[in-house]
């Protein structure tokens, strides 16, 4: 029997890390001279208590759900995947090529057309630092860091030499053309006498992001794939006595992975932007790690933790806003649910199952 439930584990762990999180932010910001509880009424306030603010939390959720799903499927095949950033925007590449040199006659078109370019674009941005690990043993780590500076460079340079339109001076491209604009939520559930979503960015996206998580979900624990994908990260030795290719399942969990980064893009890109900026994936690459480790790299859990970073994300900017507290804090409150929910995470693991040890029937096994 395991040290304590998959329930615990699944729900106790993260929920006791983020209210270590909090507490020890409120501290912060009563250091900085505010009152702990007017700024989380600030929060959420900003970000849940009206339509606008939900638009912007289900905005950056999306991003983050992507970016997470990314990490939480190289999570299942033992690699840690830190290039979602390069991937994400090299996406934003493919998406820009696509929106501007295809005559799109709808946007149900341009959007599938966009959704196949950014996967294809972040799959094949994840596929070198995939055949380096797999054929010459070069450390997935090393290599996916160092394409996001090399994406961020190539990024730099077509939007000033190639796609920059004649005569511009922002390093962007043009505005992409009205036939591919997405439906914002606005546009979708406003009605003549009410409008909701106002001026968020929020789009069909989202829907998009959640099947995602469906389909991690069915091809993770439904799939052949997926059970070679799992065998292979719980035991390379086991798995390649059973006949799994370590090649084979390195190289196309980075695409899955990569594609999925990539596909942040139509969010970013297509729906919010309408056109290919820099630093278009603002630091989401980053956030999916965390995403991944608090959703445990399960679809569910992934979707939960976006959502509280889509939250943190608007909520924070809502407080740096309205009150005198600098924007930095935001990082500050991200970086402790991080700590806590990543990099210390035995520290609620290991009194947890202690406690459950010590309360375990006599002669349970």
């Amino acid at each position: 029997m395991d040290k304590m439930p998959a329930w615990a584990d699944a729900v106790l762990v993260p929920l006791i890390s983020i209210l270590i999180a909090a507490v020890l932010s409120a501290l912060v910001i009563a250091a900085l001279g505010m009152n702990p509880f007017e700024a989380f009424q600030l929060m959420v306030e900003g970000a849940l208590m009206k339509s606008s603010g939900w638009g912007y939390t289900l905005y950056y959720a999306t991003n983050f759900m992507f970016t997470g799903l990314a990490v939480a499927v190289a999570f299942h095949a033992k690699m840690f995947n830190i290039g979602g950033e390069g991937q994400a925007q090299i996406g934003g590449l493919g998406v820009a090529l696509c929106c501007l040199f295809i005559p799109w006659p709808h946007w149900s078109l341009a959007l599938i057309g966009a959704t196949i370019a950014a996967a294809l674009f972040g799959a094949a941005w994840a596929y070198i630092p995939a055949i380096l690990q797999a054929k010459r043993g070069s450390h997935i780590v090393i290599t996916t860091i160092m394409f996001n500076f090399i994406a961020a460079a190539l990024i730099n340079y077509v939007l000033v030499n190639v796609l920059r339109p004649s005569g511009a001076m922002e390093p962007a491209t043009a505005t992409f053309p009205a036939a591919t604009s997405l439906p914002t939520f606005q546009q979708m559930f406003s009605t003549s006498e009410t409008v909701l979503f106002r001026g968020s960015p929020a789009n069909i996206t989202f829907f998009i992001a959640v099947a995602a998580c469906f389909g991690v979900w069915l091809l993770i624990w439904r799939t052949r794939l997926g059970y070679e994908l799992r065998a292979f990260g719980h035991s390379e030795t086991a798995a390649k006595y059973a006949g799994i290719s370590p090649v084979k399942i390195t190289v196309v969990s980075m695409l899955i992975s990569g594609g999925l980064a990539g596909l942040m893009a139509i969010n970013a890109t297509m729906g919010e932007a309408e056109r290919l900026v820099l630093n278009a994936s603002e630091g989401a690459g980053f956030i999916g790690i965390a995403v991944a480790l608090m959703g445990r790299s399960h679809p569910v859990g992934v979707f939960l933790a976006a959502l509280l970073f889509g939250f943190l994300y608007q909520g924070g900017a809502e407080l740096a806003f309205w009150a005198n507290i600098p924007r930095e804090l935001v990082t500050v409150i991200q970086a402790l649910v991080i700590l806590f929910t990543g990099a210390l995470d035995n520290v609620v693991r290991w009194p947890l199952e202690r406690l459950f040890l010590a309360f375990r029937p006599k002669g349970a096994q």
